[in-house]
Parts: structure tokens; C-alpha cells; sequence
């Protein structure tokens, strides 16, 4: 899996990347194939956002979160983004509502 993080209005720290990096191995525990997924932080006045694109075999999942503090709208990220993959893989699998093929 290929972690590809970027900023805008802020400096992308190592502490920053290694967050990100550690958080990002939740969610390959629930779904190994991952292929990619890009993160951008992004600070606006009072406002700290991390939006994440999780590129997966057969879709995308995208997801953006906000908060006053980088490292709580990244964890906020990673629980939105956490259910998003479990939800597709299910639906993947075809354990989800019945109704798939």
C-alpha cells in the first residue's frame, strides 16, 4: 500500500507523516487490498482538515473530516474512513443487504 500525503497551507512534519502512516495501518488490517491512498492536510484560519482517497480494486472511497486540532481531524478521518472500508468490503463480499449479485 502507497501512503502519498500532502499539505496545503502547512508543512507536512514527521511526526505529521508518521501519525498518518500508523493511524492508515487500521485500515489495512480490515481490507489488505488497498492500493493507494492519498491524504491532503490543509489549514484554513481557525480551521484544520484532513480528506483522504483510499483507491481500492473496484471503487474509491473519499472521505474529509475538520476540527480545530490536525492530529483529532485525523483520527476523526481515519473512524470515517474505517467504516467506509468495511462497508465496501462487505458489499464486496456479499455479506452486505442481501441485494447484491
Amino acid at each position: 500500500m502507497q501512503i502519498k500525503i500532502t499539505g496545503h497551507h502547512v508543512d507536512v512534519t514527521p511526526a505529521l507523516t508518521d501519525y498518518v502512516n500508523k493511524k492508515m495501518e487500521k485500515i489495512q488490517r480490515h481490507f489488505q487490498h488497498i492500493t493507494s491512498i492519498s491524504v491532503t492536510l490543509t489549514v484554513e484560519k481557525h480551521l484544520q482538515r484532513a480528506e483522504a482517497q483510499v483507491h481500492l480494486p473496484k471503487s474509491d472511497i473519499h472521505a474529509v473530516a475538520d476540527s480545530k486540532d490536525m492530529y483529532a481531524a485525523i483520527d476523526m478521518l481515519i473512524d470515517k474512513l474505517d467504516r467506509q472500508v468495511i462497508k465496501t468490503k462487505e458489499k464486496m463480499s456479499g455479506h452486505g443487504d442481501g441485494d447484491l449479485v
